[in-house]
């Protein structure tokens, strides 16, 4: 939902539209809690759950929920891929909440996404009910809300999407219904070194990925944000210097990821040296041809890196994609920065055997 929720608010100011979102998952499935989807009353559809396998009959339900404005559950297993039944073929089941959403729903939404441009934490908590509720949930709330605050607020600081709470059976208690919280936690950083093509083209696939990105480079004619459209931000400093910046201020998390793209020793040692003594980032790579990892290593084993340290470099970066062009060479480090955030082999899916979803 964070990616469609600027086409959402847009959207819902033109009319009711029907939002579907994932909330619950068992087993292998396509998409995680909080993917959306969204019909409008004119048919048009934005987004996806699962690919096309569910797609059809979810707009089925958006158009009654748009109809009755009474929100409707619809659970989908697995289907046979030679049956008639719509289902998912991978295996697993999903929970999709289709509920209207009124122009009376723009003012949490407008907060939500001023939360989220904030880099503020922030959960939408929904009631699973014919008839919904939200309520935004913040850092430091305490306000008791429908039984649910204190297991809906411990998912949130777990920085987790998840369904609390359940109907009780005894009638004389006090009603808990199921209540699906999206949390909205701040986003990974990747951290790109150097003003290059490569930079631009990386700078796309990460921003892509869901990663918030920022291109650092020295040279103030190269690192400008009209030839990095793709970037959050873009910063003249040295590499070195900007890491060391954004740690004391507390802003790199076990999430960052720093890629050295410069090809210029003078920026890229330091900047290189600077990553590897922070245990605080969880993957430095630098690009570069056989040769000059050589050659890089030498000069960051002079410079007072251990060995150690070194283990942790990346380099030369990338997947072995016989990779050339810039958006090639950005897809070939995406995917590696994929596999190690996942611990997974990167080996092609048809050589492998187990679960393809870990």
């Amino acid at each position: 939902m964070r990616a469609m929720l600027e086409q959402l608010i847009t959207l819902t100011r033109r009319g009711p539209v029907a939002l579907a979102r994932i909330v619950d998952t068992t087993g292998a499935g396509p998409r995680e809690p909080g993917a959306a989807m969204v019909v409008t009353a004119a048919g048009e559809v934005f987004g996806s759950l699962s690919g096309g396998c569910v797609e059809s009959t979810v707009v089925e339900s958006a158009r009654q929920v748009l109809a009755t404005g009474h929100a409707v559950s619809d659970r989908f297993g697995y289907a046979d891929g030679d049956g008639f039944e719509v289902g998912l073929t991978c295996g697993g089941e999903i929970e999709v909440f289709v509920e209207r959403v009124d122009d009376d729903r723009l003012v949490p939404l407008e907060a939500l996404r001023q939360q989220i441009d904030a880099d503020r934490p922030v959960a939408l908590a929904t009631t699973l009910d014919s008839v919904v509720e939200w309520k935004l949930l913040r850092p430091g709330d305490s306000e008791p809300w429908r039984g649910v605050d204190r297991d809906a607020r411990a998912l949130f600081a777990a920085g987790r999407s998840g369904v609390v709470g359940a109907e009780e059976c005894e009638t004389e208690q006090t009603r808990r219904p199921r209540v699906f919280v999206q949390t909205f936690g701040i986003p990974a950083r990747m951290i790109l070194a150097g003003a290059n093509d490569f930079v631009r083209a990386l700078a796309r696939t990460g921003r892509q990925l869901g990663y918030r990105v920022t291109v650092v480079d020295a040279r103030e004619t190269f690192a400008t944000t009209a030839r990095f459209p793709a970037a959050h931000e873009v910063i003249v400093d040295w590499p070195h210097r900007y890491f060391a910046a954004e740690r004391a201020a507390g802003r790199i998390d076990d999430r960052t990821v720093v890629c050295v793209l410069t090809h210029d020793t003078k920026f890229d040692v330091p900047a290189i040296a600077a990553a590897l003594n922070m245990d605080e980032i969880a993957f430095v790579g630098a690009l570069g041809s056989r040769r000059t990892h050589a050659e890089r290593t030498e000069r960051l084993r002079a410079a007072g890196v251990t060995e150690g340290r070194l283990a942790r470099l990346k380099s030369p970066l990338g997947l072995d994609l016989n990779a050339r062009t810039p958006d090639e060479t950005a897809i070939s480090i995406a995917a590696q920065i994929l596999a190690e955030r996942g611990g997974s082999s990167a080996r092609p899916l048809d050589r492998t055997d187990g679960p393809i979803h870990h």
